[in-house]
C-alpha cells in the first residue's frame, strides 16, 4: 500500500466580507488529494481535505517541499506498524523532513492540509466516518454523538448590501442554531454595543452570544470593550488583542469576569504552552480555540489538547476555529466542547453538508466515509476538479 500522487488545487472563498482586521473576498483555501494505490469501484481510494478558513491557499510551499519528500519516503515508512493504513505523524514527519523549528505560519497549515487528507484516506479505507477513525486512534469511544455548535457570522456587510445584522441570526436560528457569534472592533465602540444589543434580540440571552474582536485592540481599547460589553454577560469575548499577546490577554482576564477566548492563530505545540503558561487563561471558564487546520493538523492538535489537560484545563474548553466538516469531526471524535459553524460565510468549505443533522443548538455528522466532503454540495465542483 503506498501513496501514488498527492494533488493542490486553490480554491476562492466566496462572499465579500470583512472583520475588523482583513477584507475575506482575496482569500483562499488548499484543498489536497492524497491518492492510495488501493481501487475501490474502479477507482483509486483519495482522501481529501483543505486548511482552514481565514487565511490563504499553500500550493507553493506543498509543491516546491512537502509534496516532493512525501513521494520521495520509502513507502512502507508512511505506513502504521500493522500495515493496513497510513500513518499520519509519519506523513507529517515526511513533510516536515529539513525544516528548521519555528516559523510556523503558512508552513503549519501547509502540512495540515497534508496530515488531514491522510485522516480522510484512512477512515475511507476502514469503511468509517473520519471521527470514529480519530476518536479509535486515541482511545476514545468512536461511536457518534452530537457536540454543542454555535453560528459565526455578524461580520461588516459593505454599506449597501441590503444585509442586516439581526437578519443575519434570524436565518441562522432558522436553520437551528440557538448561539451566534459576532464581530466587534470594526466600528466605533457605540456602534458595536449597539450591534451586540441587536444581536441579542434574536440570540434572547448573553450566554448564547459571543463577540469577537480578531486581534484588533491594545490593552487601553480591549479594557475599555470589556468594561463596557461586561452587563450583557456573553458566552465569550474573544481575541481582544494580538493572539500572541499573552501579557495583554491575562491582564484582562484578571478584571474580566466573563469567559475569554483565543488561541486560533497560535499554530504549534509550543504556541498553545505559552498560553496556557502565560496568558491568564482560566480553568473552567476560557475557550481554548486553535484548529488542526491551522496547526500542522490532528497529530499536533491532540498533542495540544493532553498539554492543557496537564496543565489542569478540560479538553472540553476546546471549541476549534474554522467553522466546517472536518472540525466537526475532530470535536466529535476527540470529546470537545463544541465547534463552530459557518452556515452563511466562506463558501465552498464553510459549514457543514446537509446530510449532518442540525437542531436545538446541537450538531451531528454523518455518517459518511471520512470528513463527508464529497457530501457537501458547494464543493463538488472542486473535488471533481481535483480528482479529474
Amino acid at each position: 500500500m503506498r501513496i501514488k500522487e498527492i494533488r493542490e488545487i486553490g480554491i476562492p472563498l466566496e462572499g465579500r466580507i470583512a472583520n475588523a482586521v482583513v477584507n475575506f473576498s482575496e482569500h483562499d483555501v488548499s484543498l489536497v488529494a492524497v491518492i492510495s494505490d488501493v481501487q475501490r469501484g474502479g477507482r483509486p481510494v483519495a482522501g481529501l481535505a483543505f486548511n482552514s478558513i481565514g487565511r490563504f491557499a499553500q500550493g507553493g510551499i506543498m509543491r516546491a517541499r512537502m509534496i516532493p519528500r512525501v513521494l520521495g519516503a520509502p513507502p512502507d515508512t508512511l505506513l502504521a506498524d500493522d500495515g493496513q493504513r497510513f500513518d499520519p505523524a509519519r506523513v507529517l514527519a515526511a513533510a516536515m523532513r529539513n525544516e528548521k523549528p519555528g516559523g510556523h505560519g503558512d508552513r503549519a497549515g501547509a502540512a495540515a492540509a497534508l496530515e488531514l487528507a491522510v485522516w480522510d484516506l484512512n477512515a475511507k479505507l476502514a469503511g468509517e466516518p473520519a471521527h470514529a477513525a480519530i476518536a479509535r486512534a486515541y482511545g476514545r469511544d468512536p461511536a457518534p454523538r452530537e457536540v454543542d455548535v454555535y453560528a459565526a457570522g455578524g461580520y461588516y456587510y459593505d454599506a449597501g448590501s441590503g444585509h442586516t445584522l439581526g437578519a443575519e441570526l434570524r436565518r441562522y436560528r432558522d436553520m437551528g442554531f440557538d448561539a451566534f457569534k459576532i464581530k466587534i472592533g470594526g466600528a466605533p465602540l457605540a456602534q458595536d454595543v449597539a450591534r451586540v444589543e441587536e444581536a441579542l434580540a434574536v440570540a434572547g440571552d448573553g450566554s448564547r452570544l459571543a463577540a469577537d474582536a480578531n486581534g484588533r485592540f491594545d490593552l487601553a481599547t480591549a479594557r475599555r470593550y470589556a468594561q463596557a460589553l461586561a452587563p450583557y454577560r456573553l458566552r465569550w469575548l474573544e481575541e481582544l488583542g494580538d493572539p500572541l499577546d499573552f501579557r495583554l490577554n491575562r491582564q484582562i482576564a484578571e478584571t474580566y469576569e466573563g469567559a475569554l477566548a483565543t488561541g486560533e492563530n497560535l499554530f504549534s505545540l509550543v504556541d498553545a504552552e505559552n498560553l496556557a503558561a502565560f496568558g491568564g487563561m482560566r480553568p473552567g471558564r476560557d475557550i481554548f480555540q486553535m484548529d488542526a487546520g491551522l496547526s500542522y493538523g490532528i497529530t499536533e492538535y491532540a498533542r495540544m489538547l493532553t498539554m492543557l489537560e496537564a496543565n489542569g484545563y478540560d479538553r472540553r474548553q476546546a471549541y476549534p476555529h474554522g467553522g466546517h466538516l472536518i472540525n466537526l469531526h475532530i470535536a466529535v471524535g476527540l470529546g470537545l466542547g463544541g465547534c463552530e459553524a459557518y452556515p452563511g460565510v466562506f463558501q465552498p468549505v464553510g459549514g457543514y453538508a446537509a446530510t449532518c443533522a442540525l437542531g436545538g443548538g446541537k450538531v451531528r455528522p454523518s455518517q459518511a466515509p471520512g470528513f463527508g466532503l464529497e457530501e457537501k454540495d458547494e464543493l463538488r465542483p472542486a473535488i471533481a476538479r481535483i480528482l479529474g
